[in-house]
C-alpha cells in the first residue's frame, strides 16, 4: 500500500471491505471501467460542490451521470452551488481534480450520494491518478453519513 496516500490510509482505517486497483492514467470514463473491470455507471465520481464561502461538500456521482444542479440546489435548500475553481477544490480536500475522493481528505465534508450508488458495488477513485477502490455504495453512504437522494442527470 502507498503510505503517502492519505484516502488509501483513510479506506484500510475505515474497516470497509474494498479492493485498491492501480492503472496508469486513462483518457475516458469507458477506459477506466475497462480496465477496472467494472462497468461505466459503477464509477462513482467525487465532485466537490461549493454552497458558500468556506461551505463545501461532496456529491458522489455516477460515471454516466452528471450533477442536475436544479435537483442539487432543490435538496440543499439554496439558490446558488458552484464549483470551486482546481485550486480551491485541492485547498479544501488535499486533493487534485481527476483523484478528488471523501476518503482521507483534508477537510471532512457532508456528502451527498447519487441514489444510484445504493444496493451495488462502485469503483470510487482513492486519491491519486490511476488509483480506484472497489467497494458496496452501501458501505459508503454509511460510512460517511451521506445524504441519498437523485441529484444526477443522464451525462
Amino acid at each position: 500500500m502507498d503510505e503517502q496516500n492519505p484516502a488509501l490510509r483513510a479506506l484500510a482505517a475505515s474497516g470497509i471491505a474494498h479492493e485498491v486497483t492501480r492503472h496508469g492514467r486513462v483518457g475516458s470514463l469507458a477506459e477506466a471501467a475497462a480496465v477496472r473491470g467494472v462497468e461505466p455507471s459503477a464509477i462513482v465520481k467525487t465532485m466537490v460542490v461549493r454552497r458558500g464561502e468556506g461551505d463545501h461538500l461532496f456529491v458522489l456521482v455516477p460515471g454516466d451521470r452528471e450533477i442536475s444542479w436544479p435537483k442539487l440546489r432543490a435538496l440543499l435548500g439554496v439558490n446558488r452551488i458552484s464549483m470551486p475553481a482546481a485550486d480551491a477544490a485541492r485547498e479544501v480536500t488535499g486533493y487534485e481534480r481527476g483523484t478528488i475522493t471523501p476518503f482521507g481528505s483534508e477537510t471532512a465534508l457532508p456528502v451527498v450520494a447519487d441514489e444510484r450508488i445504493v444496493g451495488r458495488t462502485v469503483s470510487i477513485g482513492a486519491g491519486a491518478h490511476g488509483v480506484a477502490a472497489t467497494v458496496a455504495g452501501d458501505d459508503v453512504v454509511t460510512h460517511f453519513d451521506a445524504l441519498v437522494a437523485d441529484v444526477t442527470d443522464p451525462a
